[in-house]
């Protein structure tokens, strides 16, 4: 087999992947099996149903949803925050909202957290409302020493980037190894780069469904919907835990419609 015939080999296999990938998120995704266990649109009293690391954020309930700032200085680690649900959710979940960038940020990272405890070493322990005091600076090496979770950067950027076009997504499981280093020990493949995605102003739909075997990160914009997957079978399984929107220094946007499922029985492909 030539040159040619293998890399028309390796598009074929690609794109049946593809379409595999798609028809399991649409059956999990419109499954009747999802239970509603959160639900905000964001224009009432955020303390009702989150709590915030960062003593420089703020969040504000508008008519058109929950606006979310982390502080203003560059690169500070007092200037990260992190908004927490209150309640915590088990096994396989389903994540809808609306965001929307308010920065026009070239650097740093948006990320959601997904099923987040702590590790059970005191003081970090499984609860994490139990160990508030220990974020309010919310340095990253506090969550990703720490806790479990899987972490999804989205709408971001390398810390030294100019681009605005050089954004990437890329998914996690935290705690490092002890002794490891978090950029190559924490990161599930594949990451994607340049995605067009995440244009400052406008409303995207994100969709987030995670099971024990996989992970589907859903986008709707005006310009139609992309999908985005990774696989979970190798990684340390994940079960219950907190959901968390951080927004590094500078970073803002815009939440709506943030609505939580879990699933009364699994599904199995």
């Amino acid at each position: 087999m030539n040159l040619q015939q293998l890399l028309i080999l390796f598009f074929c296999i690609s794109i049946n992947a593809q379409k595999s990938d798609k028809k399991e998120f649409d059956i999990l995704n419109k499954s009747k099996q999802w239970k509603l266990e959160f639900q905000d649109d964001g224009t009432k009293n955020w303390q009702s149903k989150w709590f915030l690391d960062g003593l420089q954020a703020s969040v504000k309930n508008t008519k058109a949803g929950m606006l979310f700032n982390a502080g203003t200085q560059p690169a500070a680690d007092t200037d990260h925050a992190v908004l927490w649900t209150q309640k915590s959710f088990k096994g396989n979940i389903k994540i809808e909202y609306n965001f929307t960038r308010k920065d026009s940020a070239t650097k740093w990272a948006v990320i959601l957290y997904l099923q987040a405890t702590g590790t059970g070493k005191i003081p970090y322990v499984e609860d994490i409302s139990k160990w508030n005091y220990l974020r309010e600076i919310p340095a990253m090496k506090t969550y990703f020493n720490n806790m479990k979770a899987l972490h999804i950067s989205y709408a971001s950027f390398d810390n030294n980037n100019t681009d605005k076009t050089k954004d990437y997504i890329r998914v996690r499981q935290y705690p490092v190894i002890p002794g490891q280093n978090f950029n190559t020990t924490t990161e599930i493949p594949n990451p994607f780069f340049e995605t067009g995605l995440f244009k400052t102003g406008e409303n995207y739909k994100i969709t987030v469904i995670k099971t024990d075997e996989k992970l589907y990160f859903e986008v709707t914009g005006q310009n139609g919907a992309t999908l985005f997957n990774w696989n979970l079978k190798n990684q340390p399984l994940l079960h219950e835990g907190r959901i968390g929107l951080r927004q590094m220094a500078t970073r803002s946007a815009l939440y709506k419609d943030f609505s939580i499922y879990t699933m009364k029985h699994d599904i199995r492909f």
